[in-house]
């Protein structure tokens, strides 16, 4: 009943209204809760999960560090602004991934320190996420952040419920994404990296090597390398950063690399799409009206149908 509207420019106007709205709601929110804010006029980028390594929040920091070199180095002025929003917690005994945590505040402190990039990039890594402050994050993002290796999530919930706030979905063919991408189709959904065949034929081999990748490909080992740089250790753990830089070329169980250069490509799509605003609207609107087949009503009575037969 909701796609029918999806040429009809005062219900997409709506949609991008409140949409808005929800970003400043969100902003107020962050300001409240830990002294940080952002732009309401800011494309919102969010990853929020688990921290864990098949989630990819690592591949992540380091493809927004590629997008601080690009504006950096290359003064681009046409980059829509965007603020990239983690919310995520680490097992207790998880060193790697409090690691990684660690890394993606130092990047957002580098970034800050940067007078003219952090006009187009902003970092947030909300503390004490919770649904609390999902119930804030979701319906304020535009880009849905579900980048893990793929064959590794089970399914995935999270993205159900930003694509049904009228998030686009930026993420490998793992867990429900495959399903989002069939609903929604491929002009509604940004999708990149190996299937989960691929990443399994390179488990069952044993051929999938990050350091090829790292020596082969300068973008990857400039960004790579730059995890060990003095400008970077100024802002963080010395110790730390050197073991995240020795364990992504050295295991990268969870494939990092594999995506990389695929991942920034589609990344900077989405975030270009974006400025025409009418189109992104209707993206919006035709996610929401799909977002009806995960409903829980639906599943139960495939269940019965299928399964329980009651």
């Amino acid at each position: 009943e909701l796609e029918k509207f999806a040429q009809n420019k005062d219900v997409l106007d709506r949609f991008i209204e409140i949409k808005k709205e929800n970003k400043k709601k969100l902003a107020n929110y962050i300001r409240l809760k830990d002294g940080d804010s952002f732009s309401p006029d800011f494309i919102v980028d969010s990853q929020i999960k688990r921290l864990h390594e098949y989630k990819r929040q690592l591949l992540n920091i380091l493809v927004i560090l590629e997008l601080y070199f690009e504006i950096k180095e290359k003064s681009l002025n046409d980059f829509t602004p965007t603020v990239f929003i983690f919310g995520a917690k680490a097992a207790p005994g998880y060193d790697r991934a409090k690691g990684i945590i660690k890394l993606i505040n130092e990047v957002k402190r580098l970034v800050e320190a940067d007078e003219y990039v952090s006009r187009f990039i902003k970092i947030i890594f909300v503390s004490d996420y919770s649904v609390s402050y999902a119930e804030k994050i979701i319906p304020a993002s535009d880009v849905s952040e579900q980048i893990s290796t793929a064959g590794t999530e089970a399914s995935g919930t999270g993205n159900m419920k930003f694509m049904l706030n009228g998030a686009l979905t930026l993420g490998t063919f793992d867990g429900a994404n495959v399903e989002i991408a069939q609903l929604v189709g491929k002009d509604n959904i940004y999708t990149f990296g190996a299937s989960s065949d691929e990443v399994i034929a390179h488990y069952k081999n044993a051929d999938y090597c990050a350091k090829d990748l790292y020596e082969k490909d300068e973008m990857i080992k400039k960004c790579v390398d730059f995890i060990i740089s003095d400008e970077l250790k100024q802002y963080g753990d010395e110790e730390n950063l050197a073991r995240l830089h020795h364990e992504i070329i050295s295991k990268d169980w969870f494939m990092t690399l594999l995506d990389f250069k695929e991942y920034i490509k589609v990344k900077e799509q989405a975030l270009a799409d974006y400025k025409d605003r009418a189109a992104w609207g209707r993206k919006m609107l035709i996610n929401t009206a799909m977002a009806g087949f995960f409903s829980s009503d639906r599943t139960i009575r495939q269940y019965n149908t299928d399964i329980w037969k009651l």
